[in-house]
């Protein structure tokens, strides 16, 4: 259902509200670049920092400012069920084309509140993509839990950033569900084993060049795909030099296409490693 190269946006910021203007034109660019999917409210989108009512927020206006030209899905999780269901619903009604639910953090929940979390989510009727991430989570969803959700209607993919293409593999060897990446650097060798695409960070600065590699990749043109992945990977290793987005928000500021801003507790750079991005920046000629 889902495929290709999907933007974790950023949600840009202008003294400490959502900055509605920089975000459309965001949008724009991701379209113009052929993007193919955009997702807001993510981990990149500081969803956690958000109120209930900012993330409704800014779901209906990525859903308004797309208009239809391709698939909006939005991150919906939170650690409490109850809340998840609500995000859920009002992504739902707000016209998203799908649901992006981390993996419950903080409460560290068995294999089995994982799953049921999971299907009571999914009753909302909205397609569903389980977004595993341990490192932000503390916890990560076994394969096994995953054959399991993947019976359940309306969950249709999971995006993987374990950081493990045996995680992945095992996945695909033992159900039908879309495994998305999620981690960059991955992108390639994730798609290698039955990967059908990514949701990036990376692609908030290079739209253009994530989707041409994954494409290419889809099309059977593996070393061309091979040669773009190597070509951006200094870039997409000072994308994560500190915590995500940081930096991919600062390089979008050195860019002229936001503020350069956070919510804390997130907030700037060390002096000395803007300086690696500002650096990298111009060595790709992006500024």
């Amino acid at each position: 259902m889902f495929k290709g190269s999907f933007v974790a946006i950023v949600t840009p910021m202008k003294n400490g509200k959502i900055d509605e203007k920089a975000f459309r034109k965001l949008i724009e660019f991701q379209i113009k670049n052929g993007t193919d999917g955009i997702v807001p409210c993510g981990c990149t989108g500081e969803a956690a920092t958000l109120t209930m009512e900012e993330q409704s927020r800014v779901m209906e206006m990525t859903v308004e400012m797309v208009a239809k030209r391709v698939p909006v899905i939005a991150g919906t999780g939170s650690n409490n069920t109850v809340e998840a269901l609500e995000l859920t619903y009002n992504a739902k009604e707000a016209g998203c084309d799908g649901a992006l639910v981390i993996t419950p953090y903080y409460n560290k929940p068995t294999p089995e509140g994982q799953y049921r979390h999971y299907a009571e989510i999914a009753k909302i009727g909205l397609p569903i993509v389980i977004y595993n991430v341990p490192s932000r989570t503390g916890i990560s969803i076994l394969p096994e839990t995953v054959v399991r959700l993947a019976k359940v209607k309306n969950i249709v993919a999971i995006k993987e950033a374990a950081g493990s293409v045996q995680q992945v593999m095992n996945i695909i060897s033992s159900c039908d569900i879309t495994v998305l990446s999620g981690d960059d650097s991955l992108t390639l060798p994730f798609m290698s084993v039955g990967a059908k695409g990514v949701v990036s960070v990376l692609a908030n600065i290079i739209p253009a060049k994530i989707h041409k590699m994954v494409k290419l990749y889809l099309s059977g043109k593996t070393e061309e795909a091979k040669k773009i992945h190597y070509e951006m990977l200094e870039l997409c290793n000072a994308m994560f030099i500190e915590t995500n987005p940081i930096p991919i928000k600062t390089a979008l500021s050195m860019m002229g296409m936001i503020e350069k801003e956070w919510r804390l507790p997130l907030c700037e750079m060390r002096p000395e490693n803007e300086e690696k991005v500002k650096k990298v920046l111009k060595k790709y000629k992006l500024i």
